[in-house]
């Protein structure tokens, strides 16, 4: 989907310094106009020693809640595995631990996400178990 630019937002973009257009609108879209109103008329009072005008002084102290949120990585814990899609009705779980300077993978597939976790936490107690027991002879 692309999103039309204005020449505003183009002017923006230039003075942010982002390399594509789109990655300038989706880190900062979040950002009301009265958001930048509020954080210019700071900047005026702060550096510019600019006494406040009667329409800063009218504007909010906090700006309003916005909807945005952040991106948040697919990066799982370390020592959890991983799940992927392989299509729309299989799942693979994988846990590969490092035991005496070899990787020991194994898989498990299930047909839904929640069933492939579930599979994933038991391979990874046995997997846990297996290495105890090994370490211990």
């Amino acid at each position: 989907m692309r999103q039309r630019i204005s020449s505003r937002d183009n002017a923006d973009i230039h003075i942010i310094g982002h390399v594509s257009s789109s990655t300038t609108l989706n880190i900062y879209a979040h950002v009301t106009d009265e958001m930048q109103r509020t954080a210019a008329a700071k900047i005026d009072l702060g550096i510019g020693k600019k006494t406040p005008t009667a329409e800063a002084e009218n504007t909010p102290r906090k700006p309003a809640p916005s909807t945005f949120q952040p991106y948040k990585g697919q990066r799982r814990k370390p020592g959890t595995g991983c799940i992927s899609q392989i299509n729309d009705h299989l799942w693979e779980g994988r846990y590969s631990p490092v035991v005496n300077g070899r990787r020991m993978a194994r898989n498990i597939y299930a047909k839904t996400e929640a069933e492939c976790e579930k599979k994933l936490a038991e391979l990874i107690r046995q997997m846990k178990s297996e290495i105890a027991t090994e370490k211990a002879s």
